[in-house]
């Protein structure tokens, strides 16, 4: 199985970068984030044509998450299913050939020390939670996603003007260590130790040419899956050209 995930930053702005993203690398999943559209605008029949079924959890203007599958899917769960109400479209899961697969799109944060931050941090809780109440970390899991948080020094292009920001908070770091301590193997890291890869670089100040960037884009895996995964990496290249995401796909293979 070859899986992705991708901020693509606008669903309807970014059609033309991941259709001929999807002819060129063919993953057998696509998990999206930050769709920015309503259900009834995704182009679903754009991604049919290329073989593509879709599941979205979808809202309008804001956040938005999705999984493209060439593999039938099933057993499709929105959501956190804690009985808390939230309008945010930001999690969204499937079976798909006997590995769940969840596309997760995490607060941002906007600020620390604001109303949005301490959401953040309760959503990532929640995450948690979710796992511990309905999944076995001996099974085949994978969580993909923009987790809006890059985990070490090594992760960020200056750690010193990020500590105190959301994407490299340390309180936003411990959370997300949280979650990988579950029972979760950042596939990344398994097959790369070296620092200066990033998921992420600002639209402004030149962030993508002098190598500003975070690593902030992930696929967790449980053990049982992680054993399979003979690679994984950030396609730097779908970042540069015309009317770019902000972010890269990051890719993982599995034997």
């Amino acid at each position: 199985m070859k899986l992705a995930t991708w901020n693509v930053n606008s669903i309807r702005a970014r059609t033309e970068r991941v259709i001929p993203w999807l002819e060129a690398n063919r993953p057998d999943v696509l998990c999206m984030q930050e769709l920015k559209v309503e259900e009834d605008k995704f182009p679903f029949d754009q991604f049919r044509a290329l073989g593509y079924e879709t599941v979205v959890a979808a809202q309008k203007t804001y956040n938005g998450v999705a999984i493209a599958s060439l593999k039938p899917m099933s057993d499709v769960r929105l959501g956190l299913s804690d009985g808390v109400e939230d309008p945010q479209a930001r999690l969204i899961s499937a079976v798909i050939e006997g590995v769940r697969i969840m596309s997760v799109y995490v607060p941002n944060g906007q600020a620390v020390g604001t109303d949005k931050f301490e959401y953040k941090m309760q959503w990532m809780d929640r995450l948690v939670r979710n796992l511990e109440a309905h999944y076995d970390r001996a099974e085949p899991l994978a969580i993909c996603g923009d987790f809006n948080v890059a985990p070490e020094e090594k992760d960020v292009h200056d750690p010193v003007a990020w500590a105190q920001e959301t994407l490299f908070h340390i309180d936003a770091r411990k959370a997300l260590e949280k979650i990988r301590s579950w029972g979760l193997v950042d596939l990344f890291r398994l097959h790369h130790w070296e620092a200066g890869f990033y998921s992420w670089w600002d639209y402004q100040m030149l962030s993508f040419p002098k190598g500003r960037g975070l690593r902030i884009d992930h696929i967790f895996a449980t053990e049982p899956l992680a054993r399979r995964c003979d690679g994984c990496w950030i396609d730097r290249e779908a970042r540069k050209g015309q009317k770019p995401s902000d972010h890269a796909p990051v890719l993982a293979t599995f034997g």
